[in-house]
């Protein structure tokens, strides 16, 4: 059984002022990754930002914490919305908190339905790539998310606390397979889809079996030629 999504129109039900807040936080996140990209991270001023966007350093506060915020809001979206989705999943047939945890990933890519949500985060990662600040906050915010998600599976699953590895292992093995998926899906010559990224969350997901138990002489014979060579 799937859990509760807002649909996609629930932005369009939103009282005018919602609706208005909204607006401007989307127009934040597409410009400031527009500026970035032309500009370098460090070339934009927080000032330059709220002047293009036609709003104030009070109203960029209420939506982000900082440059590096609005700049990872694409990816930040997403694993919120897998927060949401894990209070309320369902455990599969079979059980596996893996497996639930997949699901509820995909669930959440399958809610990003922005036309422009896939080149947001394509731009993300371009930027993130040659700015060290915006990996640093990314990567605290997976840890963020990653504790909230084991938070969740304790205590919706009466899972003992932090003597407990499973939970935690379970969880960094999926990011990993994430974080593997988006780095194949971003270095991809086509267009960036949200269908072609939950491909590659699939095949990374598929890979964790196999990996688990992978013996580190595979392939020993084919380079040790290379090695012994000139």
């Amino acid at each position: 059984m799937e859990s509760p999504r807002p649909s996609s129109d629930a932005g369009e039900r939103l009282p005018l002022r919602e609706r208005k807040k909204l607006r401007t936080r989307e127009a934040l996140v597409d410009t400031a990754l527009r500026l970035f990209s032309e500009r370098g991270f460090q070339s934009v001023t927080l000032d330059e930002l709220c002047d293009a966007v036609d709003t104030s350093k009070r109203t960029f506060f209420r939506h982000f914490t900082s440059k590096e915020d609005v700049a990872m809001a694409p990816l930040h979206d997403l694993w919120r919305a897998f927060l949401v989705d894990l209070e309320y999943r369902h455990e599969p047939a079979d059980g596996s908190l893996l497996v639930m945890l997949q699901e509820a990933v995909l669930a959440s890519l399958d809610g990003m339905t922005a036309a422009d949500w896939p080149e947001r985060v394509r731009l993300n990662r371009q930027l993130a790539a040659r700015t060290p600040s915006m990996e640093a906050h990314g990567l605290r915010f997976c840890q963020d998310t990653s504790r909230a998600a084991v938070d969740v599976l304790q205590r919706r699953f009466g899972l003992a606390g932090g003597e407990d590895l499973r939970p935690r292992l379970v969880m960094e093995v999926l990011v990993a397979a994430w974080h593997c998926a988006l780095d194949v899906w971003a270095a991809q010559p086509d267009a960036p889809t949200r269908e072609a990224l939950a491909g590659c969350f699939r095949d990374a997901c598929a890979a964790l079996p196999e990996c688990l138990t992978m013996r580190a002489d595979v392939g020993a014979g084919a380079g040790a030629g290379v090695v012994a060579g000139d």
